[in-house]
């Protein structure tokens, strides 16, 4: 059975950091392109950044030179590390993958808040 399973939210100030991870299932994490998306109240989930197998990198705009994605395929996890937080971060963040989505995990809240 497929399974997602996010952590390492928090309430951090602005311009903290945390380091998401998530553990995927081994069908759906083997030669996928991984990604981390985030749903912020009364919006749209929406694409934050996503990762190869062989680990080539894309980032959305608005996290571009704060976020760091990165995966350890021996462990079936990908992480998302956010430097530089601002308080438009806030949001609950998931990861799936990016081509092919399977059932989405419980997410992370992470709030940045002074």
């Amino acid at each position: 059975q497929v399974q997602l399973v996010e952590s390492g939210g928090g309430l951090v100030q602005p311009g903290g950091s945390l380091r998401l991870s998530c553990v995927a299932s081994g069908r759906m994490f083997s030669n996928n392109r991984m990604a981390w998306y985030r749903q912020a109240p009364g919006k749209q989930r929406e694409w934050v950044a996503s990762i190869t197998w062989s680990g080539s990198t894309n980032y959305a705009d608005s996290v571009k030179g704060r976020f760091a994605i990165s995966r350890d395929n021996a462990k079936n996890t990908v992480y998302l590390q956010m430097n530089s937080l601002k308080p438009e971060d806030t949001a609950v963040y998931y990861c799936n993958g990016f081509d092919t989505q399977f059932p989405w995990g419980q997410g992370t809240q992470v709030t940045v808040s002074s």
